[in-house]
């Protein structure tokens, strides 16, 4: 239960006043549902504005305020620009320009003959200056005296700054009186405010010891809930699994393996000899070989007599999951089943009945392996793939299914710099396959302008009419997923027409039966050329496939291009990847290219990424959802989360966890961030 003071926190933004439906769509665009999501909707940046006795105290480019004497009105034929012409005390012509429905509240905000104070940026027009749009008209002088500083929010349509600033403005009337979480000593040595003074100063001006204090807040939310979890998972009893090898003797690999997979081997293996359940995150590059890791993890648990469970995130993945684990095993007599949420009838019900007699040894597929409906005779080791898209929640769902806590193996294929390892997967023990498996060759990657578009579908033509497959990656628009699937379409249309039959389309928004169908005519070598979106998983592993096409790559982050990059590359001839390029590029995006020319290493790319998002870089935006904060910026990140961590284990280890009077403000904390899976594991929670 979310602890009685942070109630007003809570309360949905319809209760706020002038919040009605029309509203509330463009605020939950915004993912501001609640008063606590709109006080922690900080500014992006501050307008400072300059208050003049008249124009020539004013540079162009300013943001001033300054009193207009209204002359005339002029209203331009058709849809042309409403005009209102004013002087100041001076005598300067100074002319407020409104277009569109605005010139409605122009022609009202300023009368003719009446004296104004205006509030905007001056511009130069011409030989004219004019402020376009102003902030703010006001009869007095006295009535913008709030306005000489003001913050700047993030908006989406529908919205303005000024019902933005109001409605932030009644969330923080009503910020409830919390005890503090964070440790006095470092509140004192930061020089940091209280929370509630920091939240409120953060919308008034641009406070770098609040806003640090507020994004450490998110941080220590973060660190102490994972901790949380690491501690519980501790003192749950799970199974010992000690394999006798003889399984594991029987598998035909046809390749021998890297120091780094039989270092995470036997990392795993000792974990598993443990009776608290394994926590393991398995990270490794695109084709660092983890599938062959967890099949020998998923091997030790069969030997000692119980069953494992693979957990792929969609149902491309668990079939590709199935059929190399299947092939991986064969001669083992290991019996390894596909269950998906398309499985009905007599197939799902034998299933369901080899995992409950036992005969089923390793069960891999979609969430559909945890629904209620499906009981294993003794589950005792969950794989789960890809990691960072599925949450803690259904983790425990998973827990749940074995007679006591199952051993857990998450692997992710996305490098991760070690900073942000320790934010999205602080409870983990970490292994790393930063080897590449040998015979693997490197993929020839080259920069293309976009001009020379031509020449690149002629090669691709000569790359298809010699029996290869191709991927040609669309660009990403927009943060609208719409954009982006219309930019999919007419480059599918102009390939369709050039190449036939011989194209398919993937994207996120077509039905789960239609875009594996695509995927399966384009595995089976039937169809040439995948044509996709970046917003699918383009998980498919077709060895034929040495060509990726990736269209306005300036526009990705690096390991979204490290990610797209390694679809190819994975039989025994040459790949190439071809990053086609806008005409605009900026020093970030130039640095990005040049760096994925330069190494194929994900783990470099990785850290040299973090280096280059850091810096402000807007480009790539998607992948600003690669940690898991709102509040704290990636620079804070890498500065206060190793404190926040140290913090979170002092709580838990020297102060007593949860139940000490630093740990209830702690549990207010969790509440507060919604990290309360990390209380819900305490007993009593």
């Amino acid at each position: 239960m979310r602890p009685e003071a942070l109630n007003p926190l809570f309360v949905e933004t319809p209760a706020l006043e002038g919040v009605g439906p029309k509203l509330q769509r463009p605020l939950e665009k915004l993912g501001l549902k609640r008063v606590r999501d709109l006080a922690y909707h900080l500014p992006e940046r501050f307008v400072e504005r300059h208050a003049v006795a008249d124009l020539d105290e004013a540079q162009v480019g300013e943001n001033v305020i300054v009193a207009l004497t209204v002359r005339e009105h002029r209203s331009a034929p058709g849809r042309g620009p409403f005009r209102v012409l004013a002087e100041d005390a001076k005598g300067n012509v100074c002319t407020i320009t409104y277009f569109g429905r605005a010139a409605y509240s122009g022609k009202k905000a300023l009368p003719v003959g009446e004296q104004r104070w205006v509030a905007g940026r001056l511009d130069q027009y011409g030989q004219m200056l004019q402020i376009v749009h102003p902030d703010h008209v006001a009869e007095s002088a006295s009535a913008l005296t709030g306005h000489v500083r003001e913050p700047v929010y993030g908006l989406s349509e529908g919205l303005t700054q000024g019902r933005i600033a109001s409605l932030v403005a009644q969330a923080l009337k009503g910020l409830p009186g919390l005890p503090e979480w964070c440790e006095p000593g470092l509140v004192e040595r930061m020089g940091w405010p209280l929370w509630a003074d920091a939240l409120v100063t953060a919308h008034r001006r641009a406070d770098p010891a609040g806003r640090d204090r507020l994004a450490y807040d998110e941080l220590l939310a973060n660190a102490l809930a994972l901790m949380l979890v690491r501690a519980s998972n501790r003192s749950q009893k799970g199974t010992p699994l000690l394999g006798d090898g003889r399984l594991r003797a029987k598998l035909n690999l046809p390749f021998a393996l890297t120091g780094a997979q039989r270092r995470s081997i036997t990392e795993i293996e000792g974990d598993l000899a443990q009776q608290a359940p394994m926590l393991r995150l398995l990270q490794g590059d695109v084709g660092s070989g983890k599938t062959v890791v967890a099949l020998s993890a998923m091997l030790i648990a069969v030997e000692a007599g119980t069953q494992a469970a693979m957990l792929a995130p969609t149902e491309i993945l668990a079939r590709q999951h199935h059929e190399t684990l299947t092939r991986m095993a064969q001669g083992t007599g290991v019996e390894i089943a596909l269950l998906t949420g398309r499985d009905k009838g007599r197939a799902r019900e034998s299933i369901l009945m080899g995992l409950l007699d036992g005969s089923i040894d390793i069960l891999v597929g979609t969430h559909a392996i945890f629904q209620d409906a499906v009981a294993y005779k003794n589950l005792a080791l969950a794989v789960i793939d890809e990691q960072h898209r599925f949450g803690v929640g259904q983790r425990l769902l998973l827990a749940k299914k074995g007679r006591r806590t199952p051993h857990f193996l998450a692997m992710t294929a996305t490098p991760i710099p070690r900073t942000l390892t320790l934010a999205q997967y602080g409870e983990m023990d970490v292994s790393r396959l930063d080897e590449l498996p040998p015979g693997r060759q490197a993929i020839d990657t080259r920069v293309v302008a976009t001009e020379r578009m031509d020449d690149v579908v002629g090669a691709l033509a000569r790359h298809l009419e010699g029996g290869g497959q191709a991927y040609w990656v669309c660009p990403m628009v927009h943060e609208n997923e719409g954009d982006d699937l219309a930019a999919a379409e007419a480059r599918y249309a102009a390939l369709k027409e050039r190449f036939g039959e011989d194209v398919v389309l993937v994207h996120g928004q077509l039905r789960p039966e239609m875009k594996d169908a695509a995927m399966e005519r384009f595995s089976a070598g039937e169809a040439k050329l995948l044509v996709a979106t970046t917003v699918i998983e383009v998980g498919v592993d077709v060895p034929n496939a040495t060509l990726m096409v990736i269209e306005q790559a300036e526009r990705f982050g690096l390991a979204q291009l490290h990610q797209l990059r390694g679809r190819v590359g994975r039989g025994q001839a040459k790949s190439v990847c071809l990053l086609l390029r806008g005409a605009e590029l900026s020093e970030t995006g130039r640095r990005r290219l040049a760096l994925m020319r330069e190494t194929q290493d994900g783990f470099r790319l990785a850290e040299e990424d973090l280096e280059l998002r850091g810096g402000g870089e807007l480009l790539g935006t998607r992948q600003s959802g690669d940690t898991p904060f709102r509040i704290a910026s990636l620079e804070q990140i890498q500065r206060l989360l190793p404190v926040a961590h140290d913090d979170a284990r002092l709580l838990i280890e020297r102060d007593g966890g949860l139940a000490g009077e630093r740990g209830e403000a702690a549990r207010l904390l969790l509440y507060l961030f919604e990290r309360d899976w990390g209380v819900q594991l305490l007993r009593g929670g």
